[in-house]
């Protein structure tokens, strides 16, 4: 069996050009028009105001819950156009067994805006 290879090396120069950071869910909502399913998502980062995002997290959460649960997104990144809605940050998951996308967030609670190290 071969073991998984990682992706290609980056120079710390480039890591740190990629803004992370931490922001709180203000308000989620379904968003019956993409592709395939997903959520729309605002996050307040605090100094650097609310941001939009499509999210394809429908299997493990319901917006309701989501209201509120602090995430860790790339807020750098050039807005994309996603069914008509303007998604302005990339929330950051990782994959379950299962293939269903899990919410990478801090385990106890930073203030919005907090820069990701």
């Amino acid at each position: 069996m071969d073991l998984p290879v990682p992706a290609e090396s980056v120079s710390i120069d480039d890591f740190f050009q990629v803004d992370i950071r931490v922001g709180t869910i203000v308000r989620a909502e379904a968003f019956p028009e993409a592709r395939k399913p997903a959520y729309k998502l605002w996050i307040d980062f605090g100094e650097l105001g609310v941001r939009q995002s499509s999210a394809q997290i429908t299997n493990l959460y319901q917006p309701g819950e989501l209201t509120g649960r602090q995430v860790v997104a790339v807020v750098n990144f050039p807005p994309r156009k996603v069914a008509g809605f303007r998604s302005e940050v990339l929330v950051l998951g990782a994959a379950t067994q299962a293939g269903h996308i899990t919410l990478l967030a801090p385990d106890a609670y930073a203030p919005d805006g907090s820069r990701i190290h």
